[in-house]
């Protein structure tokens, strides 16, 4: 299936041609940096040792930014390539990566792509993060002899089931793990069932990550207009969330004089869309993108900028987590309650499964059954300044609680970094 696969990938060269071309004019890719995608590097390999970490999109790369970090503070003479998909996580490492630290636009996977990134980068160690498994980029790094791990390994179950319908595409690329790094023992398992040799489980990077940042002005200047208004945040919401939070707020508007509700969207590029959507049910709408300030009417704020979420939390005592009222799995509930939220979700958490069971036993977070108890949700809370702040310090424990994780993930990585300099880097193409 292998040999088929790389086949299939090389003759797919116009087809590739044509999915990029669309996804450019879509916005989906930068067109200044599209080389990057055929694996043409828009920078020099810097000198000395190269940790290469791949990561598919903004939650991957995001969850592993605190080891990246500790890896250029750890290893004075190494520096990170890292590597995503996708513009919006792209612009994030543009503003969130320290020094010795750079962002290229990953290739995609057809053998002449893979083999040009290969030979211009050379890694020394590859850590690949989450299921991101692209069986040409994988194998290839393995077989021109670099180091390579996964981090913060998780698989869904979707993908669980699929890829047990492909043995012999699923194990020669965990064959390729020197070591995999599941994110909790329930991912361990299914890794060893799908063929993973070497596999342990110290935790979640996710849950090791600094909070999230915030421009301390800005954030004054909001907290002057929004003043003692009641108000909370719909965070990183999907299609129809937006609309049960317009129903939540128009439920409780008449009980909560002066309510705002601030959605920050998953993807801000709806924002244009959700704001027309809160107009025609008939509120005072303020978008960001589009520089429209908060007022003493507005009812609801759009926040559809990019890298502002930790801003928001910070301005909100209440947090709904969205793609949880929809079978998306959820986004990370530890981003709220490390910054003082009271925490809200659906009952789609699988991505976060265990985070979220920690929080339902410490009585931390809700747990809706539907979309329709979002306002009685919000009714308790926001009826209720003593609870709130209960609830969000549990939330902030809960927290506080799995920051250990980094110092167990680098502790299983320490020897192949101190291998670091010691070894060939991963050879160009004989």
């Amino acid at each position: 299936m292998l040999a088929l696969y790389r086949g299939l990938s090389a003759a797919a060269g116009p087809l590739i041609d044509a999915v990029l071309a669309r996804r450019t004019a879509a916005g989906k890719e930068d067109p200044a940096r599209l080389g990057e995608r055929y694996g043409r590097a828009a920078r020099a390999r810097p000198e000395g040792p190269l940790v290469w970490v791949h990561a598919a999109s903004v939650g991957e790369s995001l969850s592993v930014l605190s080891l990246v970090g500790k890896i250029v503070r750890e290893a004075p003479a190494v520096h990170v390539l890292v590597t995503t998909g996708t513009v919006t996580s792209a612009a994030l490492m543009a503003q969130r990566l320290p020094p010795r630290a750079f962002h290229q636009f990953a290739p995609v996977d057809r053998p002449d792509c893979v083999a040009a990134f290969l030979d211009h980068w050379r890694p020394d160690l590859a850590l690949w993060v989450e299921s991101e498994f692209w069986p040409n980029l994988l194998i290839e790094t393995k077989r021109r002899g670099a180091k390579v791990v996964l981090v913060n390994a998780r698989v869904s179950p979707r993908a669980f089931a699929r890829w047990r319908w492909m043995p012999s595409l699923i194990k020669p690329m965990l064959a390729a793990f020197d070591l995999c790094l599941a994110q909790n023992e329930y991912e361990a398992a299914r890794l060893r069932r799908l063929g993973a040799s070497v596999v342990r489980a110290p935790g979640n990077l996710k849950f090791a990550a600094a909070p999230l940042p915030a421009d301390g002005a800005e954030l004054a200047r909001l907290r002057a207009l929004v003043q003692n208004r009641p108000r909370w945040l719909a965070a990183s919401t999907h299609p129809r969330e937006e609309e049960w939070a317009a129903r939540a707020h128009l439920e409780l508007a008449a009980r909560f004089p002066g309510l705002l509700t601030v959605i920050v969207p998953r993807h801000p590029g709806r924002g244009a869309e959700i704001a027309a959507m809160l107009r025609a049910r008939g509120l005072d709408v303020a978008r960001r993108a589009a520089g429209e300030d908060l007022g003493p009417a507005t009812a609801a704020y759009v926040a559809d900028t990019m890298g502002e979420l930790g801003l928001f939390f910070r301005l909100c005592p209440v947090a709904f987590i969205g793609g949880s009222l929809i079978p998306h799995g959820g986004h990370n509930p530890i981003e709220p309650a490390q910054l003082g939220c009271a925490v809200i979700h659906g009952p789609h958490m699988t991505n976060f499964r265990e985070i979220a069971e920690d929080m339902a036993r410490a009585n931390a977070a809700v747990t809706l059954a539907d979309e329709s108890a979002l306002a009685p949700a919000l009714a308790r809370l926001l009826g209720d300044a003593q609870e709130t702040r209960r609830m969000a310090e549990a939330a902030q424990r809960v927290a506080a609680g799995k920051a250990q994780v980094l110092e167990r993930v680098w502790a299983e990585l320490a020897p192949f970094l101190a291998a670091l300099g010691r070894t060939e880097p991963c050879r160009a193409r004989a």
